[in-house]
């Protein structure tokens, strides 16, 4: 009962705070229209790990949106083209979706780095997903549930996200680039977290990647359970999820996936290139100004069942 409560004082106190920046943006837009603070909501930097190449393709500059090549770096894997904003903000319209629909817009945002080492040793560990059910959940405008699709064999790959503007994303992403996925099944879908009646999905995949999922606490005990019920009970089946420790965040997750019966384990050095950034970035590179370990380096956490 008591961790029910806590669950809906959280919801309560994040739309709380979303509708109290939609207030002040409705109060003073009309005073001062050109106020950066209220027009653009929510910023973040486009800096990354740089793992896979990305070129600029076309950006009509009257649009958010862009068209941008990924360069899956092993050769005779095929380039990845997706649509996906360059401005890196949320403005006012898409704070008005988080509360029609209680969700996070930090999809819409940008391409996290999280995203892209997920991506990156997904294409390196292609093995693990080979003739595997994938699902990619919160996946943003979809690059490693993309990279799965094109680099790996799996069976069938769903991209997912709660939020209905990016799934619209990820479907035009998917017919972007259906050319490269082979054999391979690959759709999206708007999921939510907290969704109870989905019968044909329950325990039905191999495998489930997420990145930087773990950041909102008030959704914790959803992700948990939704990993719980997608994951397939019969033979080997894990969820794979990257995510920095953001303070205590990734910990309080953590022990929502051990109230659900899982198990998991934390990797803080899974790959040689990927640690050479990081510690690059830890002596002072100044390609990432304000790098830190605990908000920007992810972990890896393998959940099983």
């Amino acid at each position: 009962m008591e961790t029910n409560n806590s669950s809906s004082n959280s919801k309560s106190s994040s739309s709380s705070l979303r509708w109290g920046i939609l207030r002040r943006a409705v109060l003073y837009r009309d005073k001062n229209p050109e106020d950066e603070s209220i027009k653009l909501i929510s910023r973040k930097a486009a800096k990354g790990f740089n793992l896979i190449p990305c070129q600029l393709l076309h950006h009509d500059h009257e649009s958010r949106d862009a068209r941008l090549c990924y360069t899956l770096p092993i050769q005779g894997f095929p380039k990845l083209v997706l649509t996906q904003r360059v401005d890196n903000n949320a403005g006012l319209s898409d704070f008005e979706m988080c509360n029609r629909y209680n969700i996070d817009n930090t999809g819409l945002v940008c391409q996290w780095p999280s995203e892209e080492v997920l991506a990156y040793f997904c294409l390196s560990h292609a093995d693990k997903f080979r003739c595997k059910r994938v699902i990619e959940l919160g996946s943003g405008y979809g690059l490693a549930g993309l990279t799965i699709a094109a680099a790996t064999d799996a069976l069938e790959v769903v991209i997912s996200d709660g939020n209905p503007q990016v799934v619209d994303y990820i479907l035009h992403n998917i017919n972007m680039n259906s050319g490269a996925f082979g054999e391979t099944r690959v759709k999206s879908m708007k999921l939510h977290w907290h969704q109870k009646e989905i019968s044909d999905l329950s325990c039905t995949f191999d495998v489930i990647v997420a990145s930087d999922c773990t950041f909102f606490k008030e959704f914790h005990t959803d992700l948990a359970q939704i990993t719980q019920l997608l994951l397939k009970n019969t033979g080997p089946s894990e969820a794979i999820f990257f995510s920095p420790k953001r303070g205590n965040s990734l910990d309080k997750f953590l022990v929502e996936i051990e109230n659900n019966g899982l198990l998991f384990s934390i990797t803080e050095n899974y790959d040689t290139e990927i640690w050479k950034r990081h510690r690059h970035f830890m002596n002072g590179d100044d390609a990432w100004p304000g790098y830190g370990k605990d908000h920007c380096y992810p972990l890896l956490v393998r959940i099983t069942k």
